[in-house]
């Protein structure tokens, strides 16, 4: 299958330039700089990300260029721009101040075949320290803003001191939703440039990896461990279609999931016609957790005791051969960077523990979330399911502030019912739900704090409630959402007037960077 290659030198937005490609039916893998494949004949193209780093930095990520140019097209983004201009003999210098934010494309040459269909004055996205002052021989500028000369440059006829052929290199990042033309970009790189097929799509992925899966695990026994959530159930829906009744999911209820989420997660898996083992284990979660307030903690006993229910169950299934995940393409991408340290866990990557002697099966390990949805409904699953919040791992439990108690989970519970009913219910004046046009939702119990308040003639001494609704594309920065008044002022209603232990309610507008979307 036809790819482009991202060579990923640490940039926050890499990931976001892998879903734009996607986003125009083209398959992509993003790989640390250092790795790219030399001899993969699929490869038709490559990108160069940013970077935290200068190029004039010591530790700054290099790569050979030479294994690449000349035989695929090439486009370099910031940091990857400047490592072109410097490699090749250009110049980098510091700038004078930071070219952060946005700007506009004053001069640009909209019959290069990287412009074309551009608008003369578009506005791109800016993001760094230093700047390139001279491009190297054998270059032609194509795009400038007011303070950037060379803020697009090419080069497409070798010479003494070009080796590439053809390259381009733009200082701003196209894969951002503030470049306004990003996409046109990245198509003419991409479809015009590089030749795509555009072949990526969610009925090729079905077609595809249930042939692949049946293929793989023929009449072996698979295990799967189902949380609700949209990638799971997307991947139980797809390994059902391959291997049918071999398949057997195993639902675990640590008891923190939200209010009467297990029976009806439960009943929608078996219109699904999946195969599901149930497990209520709230009592063992709740008893582990028992005074514990540190929110890593509570993290690491909820993950340690779901292993060990889910073990037992799948321990009665003595012929299965194949431990199934619905781990995701960035689950696999935020695990490690690139300089090998971990900045995420996640639930579904990692070893097996090696007393299941189990093999591994992952079906959607190329897919973004937005690409796990599309396939979703390719196989004809049920909406609310597709269209499911994220909810973490560990559920309610890092949405209580403090130690966790079955009341505290009740209270959080009854409130929350309300916030997220109150959202699936409302529909704006463009005819959509609230929930459809929020990322994520949910409410917090603010479990260590108590507030005065007054409920007719009674003076109250209970918890607030802090409401929280961001808006995003891929969870990597998130805004919190602008809810109509109406709506906050009838949800607080209605949840300091029937959720015992509540008197006030707060809503969160802090987006992501600085603050995360969980509060724990």
């Amino acid at each position: 299958m036809q790819k482009i290659i991202i060579l990923d030198f640490g940039s926050q937005t890499t990931q976001l330039i892998g879903r734009r490609v996607r986003e125009l039916d083209t398959f992509c893998e993003i790989m640390p700089y250092n790795k790219f494949p030399k001899d993969d004949p699929d490869v038709i193209g490559v990108i160069l990300s940013g970077s935290p780093y200068s190029v004039h930095d010591p530790e700054a990520f290099k790569v050979d260029l030479s294994q690449f140019v000349g035989r695929v097209p090439v486009l370099g983004i910031c940091y990857g721009a400047q490592f072109i201009s410097h490699t090749l003999g250009g110049k980098v210098e510091k700038a004078d101040s930071r070219e952060y934010g946005r700007a506009n494309l004053q001069t640009v040459d909209t019959t290069n075949a990287l412009f074309r269909g551009f608008d003369q004055n578009s506005q791109v996205w800016m993001s760094h320290g230093d700047t390139i002052t001279a491009i190297p021989d054998g270059f032609e500028v194509i795009g400038s803003t007011k303070d950037v000369t060379n803020a697009a440059f090419w080069c497409k006829k070798p010479t003494v001191n070009c080796q590439l052929s053809p390259v381009w290199a733009v200082q701003f990042h196209p894969e951002v939703y503030h470049t306004l033309q990003g996409k046109t970009l990245l198509k003419n790189f991409v479809v015009d440039i590089c030749g795509s097929r555009q072949e990526w799509s969610a009925a090729s992925f079905v077609d595809s990896t249930v042939a692949e899966l049946k293929s793989q695990l023929g009449s072996d026994r698979v295990i799967l461990g189902l949380s609700g959530g949209v990638d799971s159930s997307v991947a139980a829906v797809l390994l059902n279609r391959a291997i049918g009744q071999n398949l057997t999911c195993i639902f675990v209820d640590h008891g923190m999931l939200r209010k009467n989420e297990f029976q009806q997660v439960m009943d929608d898996y078996r219109c699904l016609g999946l195969n599901v083992i149930g497990v209520d284990a709230s009592e063992k979660f709740f008893a582990d957790l028992a005074g514990v307030t540190d929110p890593e903690q509570k993290r690491k006993i909820i993950g340690r005791d779901f292993v060990e229910v889910f073990n037992a169950e799948a321990k009665k299934i003595t012929d299965a051969r194949w431990l199934a995940q619905g781990t995701i393409y960035p689950d696999r991408i935020e695990s490690l960077n690139i300089t090998g340290k971990v900045i995420k866990s996640h639930h579904n990557v990692g070893g097996l523990p090696k007393e299941m002697h189990l093999q591994l099966c992952e079906p959607l390990k190329w897919l973004f979330k937005d690409e796990v949805r599309r396939v979703g409904r390719q196989l004809g699953m049920p909406e609310h399911l597709i269209t499911r919040h994220p909810f973490p791992g560990p559920g309610l439990a890092v949405r209580i502030l403090g130690d966790i108690t079955p009341e505290k989970v009740r209270i959080l519970q009854d409130a929350d019912d309300i916030y997220i009913r109150g959202l699936r219910e409302y529909v704006d004046t463009d005819g959509e739900t609230l929930y459809n046009k929020v990322w994520q939702a949910g409410a917090i119990l603010l479990s260590t704090v108590r507030s005065v308040g007054v409920m007719g003639d009674e003076r109250t001494y209970e918890h607030p409630v802090a409401l929280r609704a961001v808006t995003s594309t891929d969870a990597m920065t998130a805004d919190w959402a602008h809810l109509p008044y109406d709506f906050m002022a009838k949800v607080s209603n209605e949840i300091i007037n029937k959720v015992r232990g509540v008197n006030r309610v707060c809503y969160d507008i802090s987006s992501k960077p600085p603050a995360t979307i969980e509060w724990e």
